[in-house]
């Protein structure tokens, strides 16, 4: 009798598991393990020259450093002295790209860099890469990925060790950094919500990035990303619904920056 009740307490902390993990509100994944993550994926590109060819330019990547050392100061930042929030600038100016590990480690594409036009959209997308580490996106994800024998081992304690496998098996190489459209959509959000709050930036600049995205959608480099992401209409219209909510002014070159930017991109000749 005591081993019938035993069991029937397991199978209803399972399924509470299964629930609360299918809402995407439990991650079995700490915030260190993100960084050790991101930490091994560092080490993986780096490593991968061919495909990943980093650029050395120190003040090219001290200035984008620079940018994403003021946005995670914002209040809204959880992990900052935690995650890496480390930028390193991939020279390929073929790819219009940015993306993040878990645990903040950040890269830029040449592609990008010359694709914008001044620094707060730049700002705009690399607030959104740190909302994808902050929001813990990656890890969620794996969490969602596990099999239900492998969680049930993890929920009752039967392997302790399954953890480490699980992220060995699920995340070699960048095939998890592909985000959700609602992770998407969030990591919008919070980009705005970091730049309204750092105050430096005009905090939709974003949207530039959106809308130029849609008036150039041949561009070769942007296939991948057109490919992999939600449509930028609906985007633009997102941030435009924020803009109005905080009644934000038109934006003016001291909160975008045009001419700033135009020096910065001369690093890059």
């Amino acid at each position: 009798m005591t081993k019938k009740i035993l069991q029937s307490k397991k199978s209803i902390l399972f399924i509470v598991i299964l629930i609360v993990i299918g809402c995407g509100t439990i991650n079995l994944f700490s915030p260190s393990d993100d960084y050790a993550l991101g930490l091994q994926l560092d080490e993986q590109i780096r490593a991968n020259s061919k495909e990943y060819p980093i650029l050395k330019n120190e003040k090219a990547t001290a200035y984008i450093q620079d940018i994403v050392n003021t946005i995670i100061y914002a209040p809204e930042i959880k992990y900052r002295g935690v995650f890496a929030y480390k930028v390193s600038i991939i020279n390929n100016d073929e790819v219009i790209n940015a993306f993040c590990t878990p645990g903040g480690f950040i890269y830029v594409y040449t592609g990008l860099l010359r694709f914008v036009d001044n620094e707060a959209t730049l700002a705009g997308v690399l607030a959104h890469e740190v909302a994808h580490a902050e929001l813990r996106h990656s890890t969620q994800r794996m969490t969602k990925a596990v099999g239900l024998d492998i969680l049930s081992s993890l929920v009752l304690g039967n392997n302790p060790n399954e953890s480490a496998r699980i992220a060995a098996n699920l995340f070699t190489g960048l095939a998890l950094l592909k985000n959700s459209r609602d992770d998407e959509y969030q990591s919008d959000e919070y980009s705005f919500k970091y730049l309204y709050s750092t105050r430096k930036w005009y905090p939709g600049a974003i949207k530039f990035f959106f809308q130029k995205t849609m008036d150039n959608p041949d561009i070769l480099g942007l296939r991948t990303l057109l490919s992999t992401h939600p449509l930028a209409p609906d985007r633009v219209e997102a941030i435009n619904k924020m803009l109005k909510q905080y009644q934000i002014p038109p934006p003016t070159e001291e909160n975008l920056q045009y001419r700033k930017y135009k020096e910065f991109l001369a690093l890059l000749k």
